[in-house]
């Protein structure tokens, strides 16, 4: 699995030359991967163009589909919806309750602390984006997603966005720091709380201690990753 579409994200077929697969294309980030049918339904052009994004705000929300209950991640997607109802060709999905708009969505460091938490334990899923299950990249990407932030998907990619910050005695709680391996290239990015602590997906979403050098894991004090920049993108509101 290389990355996650979370219940009512957009996407696009690009290749439908198999039976039983189909390659696809993520409207919010344009990473592309492959899916079966049956994890996909067409919707009209105004409803994936539907301007405004409400996602839903709690660990896991309850809606209803096609008359049935289902159970989806924070953080999906209710764009299409119209006084509580969205109706996807012959598919149906209700939903009455509080919606998060990342528009006006705090980003001051109680807030970023709030929301990165809720977040806690979740298991490292290489490919996920959701609090079933996560990668490193994956969890910047969705608590960034809350904020109103578009990021894109692997750590790589997301290390070429924002404006570098210099040292860690300078950052803002909220900063994203990337870590590299022996060979130079990025492979880890986690959540700055402070010039001290990190909170990032590796094995589990975590919170360590960090310095200069990296990742100092807080059980066993071990270094566990190598720092090599620190990336700025949220705007103090």
């Amino acid at each position: 699995m290389v990355s996650q579409l979370v219940f009512g994200e957009c996407c696009e077929i690009v290749e439908d030359a198999q039976r039983d697969w189909r390659r696809i294309r993520g409207k919010y980030d344009g990473y592309e991967g492959w899916c079966q049918p049956a994890h996909v339904v067409e919707v009209d052009d105004e409803e994936y163009e539907a301007n405004g994004v409400a996602l839903t705000p709690e660990w896991v929300t309850a809606l209803e589909y096609n008359g049935h209950p289902m159970m989806v991640p924070m953080g999906s997607y209710l764009t299409a919806m119209k006084n509580g109802r969205a109706h996807w060709r012959k598919n149906q999905v209700h939903y009455k309750g509080k919606t998060w708009d990342p528009a006006t969505a705090a980003n001051d460091a109680k807030s970023i602390r709030q929301l990165t938490y809720k977040f806690l334990n979740v298991p490292y899923l290489w490919g996920g984006k959701s609090v079933f299950g996560l990668d490193c990249s994956g969890f910047t990407q969705t608590v960034y997603k809350m904020l109103g932030i578009a990021l894109l998907r692997d750590a790589h990619q997301q290390a070429g966005q924002g404006e570098a910050v210099g040292f860690l005695e300078e950052t803002r709680t909220g900063d994203l720091a990337f870590f590299d391996n022996e060979d130079g290239k990025i492979t880890h990015v986690g959540i700055l709380l402070n010039a001290h602590e990190i909170i990032h997906a590796s094995g589990k979403v975590r919170i360590d201690k960090i310095d200069n050098m990296g990742i100092v894991q807080s059980e066993n004090f071990q270094r566990t990753h190598h720092l090599r920049v620190i990336r700025r993108l949220l705007v103090e509101k």
